[in-house]
């Protein structure tokens, strides 16, 4: 009998080829049967809500470090530039999904235009981004509950247990449950956010958002205290108020209808995330003061004790309720890990075992392997602004080779069935290429440590799969699958 998946009764006999620089073996029936997803459990609502969740976090903290390295002018400069990046992103993604609907999402967008090196380097940057996220917001959340003096606590490790353990079992319960608790934590927190706006609108100055006395920067002014180069290093700043929406496509095996619930629910994720991005940007330093909050660990609550001169109901509001946003997003991007896991331990880049699933559809290892690695990350380190630097220098490499997949593909393969198409085409997506390519260079201005520790896992992961994983893939898996059937098209047309 079988152990792994990988043999049993029932299989049919397994064949190798080679193919593209790799070995392929097709497995047996039973092997995709123990790799299951639970099917139609989101609709286009649910998937809107996992894209507000995954993001939500930057909302209450993050952003505002941007004002340090470029002053508010340099933040709303980078920020309208990262708008515009994913905003073209996600309408390119939108399509990807709808033509290839799997749940390896960018690393088999990037496989069928790219090849399989292409395709695991997609997936291993967004791994990296979705694995050490949630570590620097367990950071974040433990020093929340230490600062509200929460339960007596004097060091963030067992808050950090506590929420990988809740979490992940949630998620392990099963998806649909997962997706409601996750949407139910992110109406709260949209509700704080609501509040926040609405109770610090009448002491909004537009003087006080330029209180940031210039320096002898080149191109300084009050508008750009720092400088031109103080927009570059903004932009990492900038992405915080979208970093990881472009996850949406993960849960493309799951939703019910992926032709049409995908783009619904992505785009309308992120037009949520505008509009909050361009009100936090205003309010906050315009009634508080870009220098009063731009170094601070809990920038909303500050805003509205400076400027209510004292602890008001609204900050305790904010303070306790914010706590739902930094929990959406950890909870959220635990199930992006996952899937991402998931499919690439499915097609053998990665060891398959990892991608078995349990009675309730749920990747069980999947889950809990990157929990053990993320929370003794966090307790190792403690030191979120680095591990979130981590995450944006991989996220932001695997926004360049989506977007050059999403070109790839519309150049080489016209007649692909799209349920839905980008509006103007490779040009939006060009447009989004450009865009990522420099915030992969701010990334590395900003933090070279974070930048070099990035680079080192994926020498690492590289490693591992030019000498052994890519001679151990898997032909059916649906990733796979996609781009047998484009090569075989291509084949047969050049007949």
């Amino acid at each position: 009998m079988a152990t792994d998946g990988t043999t049993g009764k029932g299989d049919r006999p397994h064949r190798r080829t080679h193919v593209q620089g790799v070995d392929y073996e097709r497995v047996g029936a039973d092997y995709l049967r123990q790799r299951e997803l639970r099917r139609g459990a989101a609709g286009w609502l649910l998937l809107a809500g996992l894209g507000v969740a995954y993001v939500i976090s930057g909302d209450f903290a993050g952003w505002n470090f941007g004002l340090a390295e470029g002053g508010w002018g340099g933040l709303l400069i980078a920020t309208v530039l990262m708008a515009t990046m994913y905003t073209c992103m996600v309408f390119g993604l939108a399509e990807l999904a709808t033509a290839i609907p799997v749940a390896g999402a960018g690393y088999g967008f990037a496989r069928r235009a790219l090849g399989p090196f292409g395709g695991f380097a997609t997936g291993t940057a967004i791994l990296i981004e979705y694995a050490i996220a949630p570590a620097a917001i367990a950071v974040f959340i433990g020093g929340y509950v230490e600062a509200l003096g929460l339960f007596g606590l004097t060091s963030g490790w067992p808050v950090y247990l506590v929420c990988y353990a809740v979490f992940v079992g949630i998620h392990l319960w099963g998806v649909g449950e997962a997706l409601k608790v996750m949407f139910a934590i992110t109406a709260v927190a949209v509700v704080a956010l609501v509040a926040f706006v609405v109770g610090m609108v009448p002491r909004v100055e537009f003087g006080k958002l330029l209180d940031i006395a210039p320096t002898d920067a080149f191109g300084a002014s009050a508008f750009l205290p720092f400088g031109v180069a103080g927009v570059l290093a903004a932009l990492v700043y900038g992405i915080w108020f979208f970093l990881a929406v472009e996850g949406v496509p993960l849960a493309a095996e799951e939703a019910r209808d992926p032709a049409r619930d995908m783009p619904r629910g992505i785009l309308g994720a992120m037009a949520v995330l505008l509009v909050f991005a361009g009100l936090m940007l205003v309010i906050a330093p315009g009634a508080a003061g870009s220098s009063a909050i731009q170094d601070s660990d809990n920038p909303l609550p500050l805003a509205v004790r400076t400027a209510f001169g004292g602890d008001t109901w609204l900050a305790q509001f904010v303070n306790y309720v914010g706590l739902a946003g930094l929990v959406a997003s950890f909870f959220s991007i635990i199930y992006a890990y996952s899937r991402m896991l998931f499919a690439l331990s499915r097609a053998g880049y990665l060891p398959r075992r990892l991608s078995v699933t349990g009675r309730r559809k749920t990747p069980y290892l999947a889950l809990i392997v990157p929990a053990g690695i993320g929370f003794a990350l966090a307790a190792a380190t403690g030191n979120g602004a680095l591990l979130i630097n981590i995450a944006v220098f991989g996220a932001t490499v695997s926004y360049v080779l989506m977007m050059v997949s999403h070109i790839v593909l519309r150049v080489r393969e016209p007649q692909l069935p799209r349920p839905y198409r980008t509006p103007g085409g490779v040009v939006t997506t060009g447009v989004a290429l450009v865009l990522a390519a420099a915030a992969v260079v701010a990334t590395f201005v900003v933090d070279p440590l974070a930048a070099a520790i990035t680079a080192g896992i994926f020498v690492v992961a590289l490693a591992y799969f030019w000498f052994f994983s890519r001679h151990r893939l898997v032909a059916n898996a649906p990733e796979e699958e996609f781009a047998a059937i484009a090569r075989a098209e291509a084949e047969l047309a050049g007949d």
